[in-house]
């Protein structure tokens, strides 16, 4: 059985995606400057910074929030995100279905039913 989770304002459990992204930064300051700028969006459920792994944890409703919305927040900071290929392969996926999710909202459900 699924237990039911209040999220924050703006977030609907339906359009709500997870994200891990690993940042390229020596500046923790500049990481933890960030978190809390992203962590005022409107529609991010929660973020979080694993500094062992260096990777960025987020939350949020795809059809309010989207990852470049993240990405100017850290370009803000001059935090750079891992250029790896897996980080930009996700990257470009996770842009993919964040736009997706916001597309299919937009429709009117049907039923050939």
């Amino acid at each position: 059985m699924k237990q039911h989770r209040e999220h924050r304002l703006g977030v609907s459990e339906v359009n709500l995606v997870t994200r891990h992204l690993k940042l390229y930064s020596s500046d923790l300051n500049a990481v933890h400057a960030a978190v809390v700028d992203i962590d005022g969006l409107y529609g991010l459920d929660s973020v979080s910074f694993d500094e062992k792994k260096r990777k960025l944890h987020l939350a949020y409703d795809a059809t309010r929030l989207c990852l470049d919305c993240v990405e100017d927040i850290l370009d803000k900071h001059a935090v750079e995100m891992s250029r790896d290929w897996w980080n930009r392969f996700k990257e470009e996926h996770y842009r993919f279905v964040d736009q997706n999710v916001k597309d299919n909202a937009n429709k009117e459900p049907w039923s050939c039913h």
